[in-house]
């Protein structure tokens, strides 16, 4: 009986061990992401964010622009649902604070788009060519990030007008440059691997080799970078609209939204509510950010 107890142990063992030993690293990556409790309620915070942008409008009973003249800068009320008061022209704040939430949310994901599309092309091809094309796209990034950001923005303002879209593109053609740096580094170091070489060897066309077998392994870098840098472009559309050069009227943002509020320090609500949604916002991509990191990170397995 210990005998047979014993065998059917060592049997377990190594079936386990097998198991282990057959886990692949985006399985594994999975499983650890999943026991990471701050990304997970990162993710659920944000899940309910995304849900309240899209939908909240269209549900709730005020419209953000709707002016209520006899409601001019009134405090949280449960009266006529103004739960979250009005401001100074007497517009609900719930309402401002959906739209704007939905106005920052797109143009986070929107503008990190961009820069992820050109980006990861510009790097790829950089890295993957190597030599005096790669000097030259390298260095013409070097240029680009040379040109103040504000000033690349004014510019773009003046030439084209005030646009949303304008904001999206400002934002994504100064965010690519780092992405681009980032895939170039780890194309140069993936050009090196056996299995490069392999297809290389096997007759592979340059642009296969991109395709199936470099893009494919930045996935993971990549991912981590587009989760830290969405926060990072909502900071910038708010910066913008804080001094004036983004989101207009009759549109919002969470920066605008927080520029108006402090400019009434009187009636506290108007910057609490905005500046609370912006903070669970950064910190619910930021922890989604750090767990992605932290369960595509190559060193902890």
């Amino acid at each position: 009986m210990t005998l047979t107890a014993a065998t059917h142990s060592e049997k377990s063992a190594l079936m386990e061990s097998a198991a282990v030993k057959g886990r692949s690293l985006w399985e594994d990556s999975r499983r650890r992401l999943l026991a990471n409790k701050a990304a997970m309620a990162g993710f659920v915070v944000l899940g309910l964010l995304v849900i309240i942008a899209i939908f909240g409008p269209f549900v709730w009973p005020h419209k953000f622009a709707t002016q209520y003249r006899d409601a001019l800068s009134l405090p949280p009320t449960w009266k006529d649902l103004h739960i979250l008061g009005t401001d100074i022209y007497g517009r609900d704040m719930v309402a401002r604070v959906m739209v704007g939430l939905r106005i920052s949310l797109t143009v986070g994901v929107v503008a990190t788009f961009v820069s992820l599309v050109i980006g990861v092309a510009w790097g790829a091809i950089a890295g993957f060519a190597g030599g005096r094309i790669d000097q030259l796209m390298m260095r013409t990034v070097d240029v680009i990030y040379a040109m103040p950001y504000i000033f690349f923005v004014i510019l773009v303002t003046v030439v084209f007008g005030r646009s949303i879209f304008l904001i999206f593109l400002a934002i994504g053609a100064i965010e690519w440059l780092t992405m681009a740096r980032i895939v170039r580094g780890q194309t140069l170091m993936l050009k090196q691997k056996e299995f490069v070489e392999a297809a290389r060897a096997a007759g592979v066309r340059p642009i296969g080799l991109v395709v199936r077998h470099i893009l494919p392994n930045l996935l993971g870098p990549v991912a981590v970078y587009v989760t830290l840098t969405i926060p990072v472009v909502i900071l910038q559309e708010s910066f913008l609209s804080f001094i004036g050069l983004g989101v207009q009227e009759p549109l919002t943002s969470l920066g605008r939204l927080i520029s108006e509020g402090q400019r009434e320090l009187g009636h506290p609500w108007m910057l609490f509510v905005p500046a609370v949604t912006m903070v669970i916002t950064l910190f619910s991509l930021n922890f989604i950010g750090d767990g992605l990191r932290d369960a595509l990170d190559p060193k902890d397995r």
